[in-house]
């Protein structure tokens, strides 16, 4: 991946707590120690990366706002003071330098790592990307056990909307045997017209995205948010097949049925839900199983810290793990059918 030509990209490592840890301790970037971090200053990120100080400016210009969010920032007054202060005791060779200067641009760990990724003329910064990746890549793989087909599964929402999308399902699929005039094609027809409403794909799209095998199932690697939708779909639309067919008193045909899903999916209240199943579903995958949907692309965006603490972090569990937590949760769901 060029990460000189994506923001998403970028952001997705910066906001990776892990991540940033791995690289952190590989790096070894010694800075200069300042209320709490490491801070670089501008004629020391030059130096590094072998460039000018001007160059540097210019991507200050350039960027500037995606440095500032990521913890670059300019100093004045008492904090410049106490920087100064900080950079006497920790003996670096800037003094001379910063002691005639009332503004100072400093940039901290993340910010360095940020211009790192921007930088085209360094050497240093294209072998510093490379390393980037390759830490990322290694840490995701290790907290999720070598891969991330499943990396959903991880998350605590998972096991209950997996077992309350299985039991829609069902109610989704006797209204189709029940009162749908189509041979055993209409199962398939149907799930396909729910999955392209919600996120523009058929299954068999889905499963090329993200390198599914044959036996692999397709729901398995749903996000909670995306199960809670299908289910969501599966019973809204179950119900009103077998009321019109209870109303018109024969099994509906495949027009009627596509009428039904026409009505259905136009209702208002499903597009703000619509539009957060398709960010969550292409934003993760690109970052987790570097997967693009290319008919979600314009949903991408970064993920937040929380996203990698829900999916990488403690509090994330293999699924039998979850399975094992969820007992009373299956219990509760046998027991209503």
């Amino acid at each position: 991946q060029d990460l000189t030509n994506s923001s998403t990209q970028r952001q997705n490592i910066l906001n990776n707590p892990f991540a940033l840890r791995e690289i952190e301790q590989a790096t070894h970037i010694q800075g200069i120690p300042f209320e709490g971090r490491s801070v670089v200053l501008k004629e020391q990120v030059a130096a590094f990366f072998e460039v000018t100080p001007r160059t540097v400016d210019n991507y200050l210009e350039k960027f500037s706002d995606e440095l500032r969010r990521n913890g670059y920032e300019v100093l004045r007054g008492k904090r410049l003071k106490e920087l100064k202060k900080a950079i006497s005791e920790s003996g670096a060779n800037e003094t001379d330098f910063v002691t005639k200067t009332t503004v100072l641009g400093i940039f901290d760990f993340r910010a360095f790592l940020n211009l790192a990724m921007l930088m085209v003329e360094s050497e240093r910064a294209r072998l510093l990307r490379q390393a980037i990746l390759d830490i990322v890549i290694d840490t995701i793989n290790q907290r999720t056990g070598g891969g991330t087909k499943y990396i959903n599964q991880r998350d605590e929402d998972f096991v209950h909307a997996w077992f309350q999308e299985e039991s829609y399902r069902k109610q989704f699929t006797d209204a189709l045997r029940d009162c749908v005039a189509l041979g055993n094609f209409k199962y398939p027809l149907y799930t396909d017209k729910i999955y392209v409403s919600i996120f523009r794909e058929k299954a068999q799209a889905y499963r090329k995205i993200l390198k599914l095998h044959e036996k692999d199932k397709v729901r398995d690697t749903f996000y909670s948010e995306i199960l809670d939708l299908v289910a969501s779909y599966e019973c809204g639309i179950g119900a009103m097949i077998r009321e019109e067919s209870e109303a018109k008193g024969h099994l509906l045909s495949a027009w009627e049925v596509d009428a039904i899903f026409d009505r259905f999916e136009k209702l208002p209240h499903w597009k703000p839900l619509i539009e957060r199943a398709r960010n969550k579903m292409a934003s993760r995958d690109l970052a987790f199983r570097d997967a693009l949907h290319k008919q979600l692309e314009e949903y991408v965006t970064p993920l937040q810290r929380d996203e990698f603490e829900r999916f990488l972090g403690e509090k994330s569990k293999e699924l039998a793990k979850r399975l094992e937590d969820a007992k009373d949760v299956m219990k509760r769901l046998k027991e209503r059918e």
